[in-house]
């Protein structure tokens, strides 16, 4: 029996959608609920085969940012996992309020230059769509709810003063654009372009 090759099983993949009511809420900034979801079910998808264009080698290297690719990713790693237990725990709370960690010190203490390029890539991938998942399964009445009590000021990428309310929707989308932001570090360096199906 022949193995699928990693771009076999990405295109393969790449054809799931999760299932989830079209919904759109009052802070939906550009796009409903669905769609975003589809956006980040594709970034997972698209980000995947081209992180795949880059060697181990090239990943392990340093260059004009503080972290290698693999950091980068194993950063990404990290974020996932810890915004994994926020998502799901916000659905039984009367707040937004969770554990800060320190980015730094996870990726230092999991050595995530030593780990092998194509591993990591399958790890970030496989949380990611599972939390796309995860995220789609939330009832609009939770996304939107507005909660006084948050720390978003701590834990957002694009923070929210605490004298103002915000939602779970806000936390998730925000989780994406953090995302986004560091992909867009890895694709600033002078990796190979990925090659056109």
């Amino acid at each position: 029996m022949a193995l699928l090759s990693h771009h076999s099983i990405y295109k393969v993949q790449a054809k799931n959608t999760w299932p989830m009511a079209e919904t759109v809420s009052h802070i939906s900034e550009h796009s409903s609920y669905q769609q975003f979801l589809d956006d980040f079910q594709q970034t997972i998808q698209d980000a995947s085969l081209r992180l795949l264009e880059i060697s181990d080698e090239d990943a392990a290297q340093r260059t004009t940012s503080e972290w290698s690719a693999k950091q980068v990713l194993g950063h990404l790693i990290d974020s996932a996992a810890n915004n994994h237990q926020r998502f799901v725990r916000a659905q039984f709370t009367d707040d937004l309020v969770f554990a800060t960690y320190d980015g730094d010190q996870w990726v230092d203490a999991q050595k995530y230059t030593d780990a092998f390029w194509p591993d990591l890539i399958d790890l970030w991938r496989a949380y990611n769509l599972h939390l796309v998942r995860v995220v789609s399964l939330i009832p609009e009445s939770v996304l939107t709810d507005e909660r006084d009590k948050h720390n978003f000021d701590q834990i957002a990428f694009r923070t929210v003063d605490r004298s103002n309310p915000t939602t779970l929707e806000y936390l998730i989308r925000d989780y994406v654009v953090h995302l986004n932001y560091h992909l867009d570090q890895i694709w600033s360096n002078t990796w190979p372009t990925p090659t056109k199906n």
